[in-house]
């Protein structure tokens, strides 16, 4: 008996996802991600506005794929080079003290009863939005200065160390330890497959075939790039591990084994960015916005009320620890630093909610509550920040100065 499948949801779904940069497009002033847009457009048409729209199987599975691709992307960003020396250090230390302040918010909104998972709450507030930081950054003239530098490598740490914490906390049913053996066998996985990789693309023959296939019809570039990101998701689930750090990882070890960031092909990236953003990115974001529970927000003023709450709870998370950087940056840029680091992963937070949903760590209301806040972090944390930026300078950054392969923005 075959399955009913329509793709009339469907339509209506990319056909958001395709206003939604296009009216941007036509205020270009208006520096608003669209990938807030996305999600508002998704909760107008999905069942608790228009009902234009319902979450079926086809919509899901593509939705999937675009989350897959997202954080594929993503871990595509890291650049291995960037993660060194005194940058790394004071971004670590960053991150650790965001640790202890989200943990700290985190059991005091659980005294209160407001939460049932402290440490949920606490991972979902020490992530950062890397895809939003680093297009501010170019904006303001600051993505190639040491300040630049060092909000990257501090965006980089919290959007992995948060995958990484949410997989070894929310993943796995034998607790951290058997969570732990997990990642390490992921790990040793991982590196069998770069080294894999690593030898063959030594074998000139198939160098050959590679570099002959890659601009046909077959892009066997773009295909090998789906088999590792497919595959590194397969491998994680299987193992009980999370889907996302699956993604993630595939991506972030074709940056490793990327390092000219050309893959014999000065254009392999842009055809991933491409696949990803042009086609299965904006069905996952839309799609998000059409499952978010938008009675649940608005008909309990209490759970309204949680918004502007959970949104201050994630600017002294992520925001306080970047005032330490004020002698070396001076107050604006200290300043404008904790607000890039408090602009959230709206991918990351939607991803993270609908675990705890999923495992009744979490209940509707409180996640359409955090969704909303990190909704608001992307809209205004950004656009403030950016113009700290351009307002003026402060004093020189006495960071050391990066070198021209560092410095290169993904």
């Amino acid at each position: 008996m075959g399955v009913d499948l329509s793709f009339n949801g469907l339509l209506i779904v990319v056909a958001a996802g395709f206003i939604a940069p296009l009216a941007l497009g036509f205020v270009p002033s208006l520096r608003l991600p669209a990938v807030v847009l996305e999600i508002v457009l998704g909760i107008i048409i999905g069942p608790d506005v228009l009902g234009w729209v319902e979450v079926d199987p086809v919509i899901a599975v593509m939705s999937l794929l675009g989350l897959a691709f997202l954080l594929f992307l993503a871990g595509l960003e890291i650049d291995i080079e960037r993660l060194r020396g005194r940058p790394l250090r004071l971004a670590g230390a960053g991150f650790a003290a965001s640790l202890v302040l989200a943990l700290a918010i985190g059991f005091a909104l659980g005294a209160l009863d407001l939460v049932r998972s402290p440490a949920l709450v606490a991972v979902i507030l020490v992530t950062t939005g890397l895809g939003v930081v680093v297009p501010v950054l170019k904006d303001a003239g600051e993505a190639g200065t040491p300040f630049g530098q060092l909000v990257i490598v501090s965006a980089s740490i919290a959007e992995f160390g948060s995958i990484v914490l949410l997989t070894l906390l929310f993943s796995g049913k034998g607790g951290v330890g058997s969570a732990l053996l997990l990642l390490g066998g992921f790990a040793a996985l991982a590196a069998a497959v770069a080294a894999v990789i690593l030898g063959a693309e030594r074998w000139m023959r198939l160098s050959d075939v590679l570099r002959r296939l890659q601009d046909t019809t077959a892009q066997i570039r773009v295909r090998a790039a789906m088999v590792l990101m497919v595959a590194f998701v397969a491998l994680a689930e299987g193992l009980g591990l999370e889907a996302i750090l699956g993604a993630f990882a595939a991506g972030a070890l074709l940056s490793v084994l990327d390092r000219d960031r050309e893959m014999s092909h000065e254009h392999f990236r842009e055809k991933l960015e491409a696949a990803g953003f042009g086609v299965f990115i904006p069905i996952f974001f839309v799609t998000s916005g059409v499952r978010f529970d938008l009675h649940a927000l608005l008909n309990d003023p209490s759970t309204l009320a949680l918004v502007p709450l959970f949104l201050g709870a994630i600017l002294v998370a992520r925001g306080v620890p970047a005032l330490v950087l004020r002698p070396l940056v001076g107050a604006r840029r200290a300043l404008a630093a904790g607000l890039l680091q408090s602009t959230t992963s709206v991918a990351f937070l939607v991803a993270a909610t609908q675990i705890g949903i999923d495992l009744d760590l979490i209940s509707q209301s409180r996640a359409a509550a955090l969704v909303a806040a990190g909704l608001v972090s992307v809209l205004v944390f950004p656009l403030a920040a950016l113009m700290l930026l351009r307002s003026g300078a402060d004093d020189d950054v006495t960071l050391p100065k990066p070198s021209p392969a560092i410095i290169d923005g993904p």
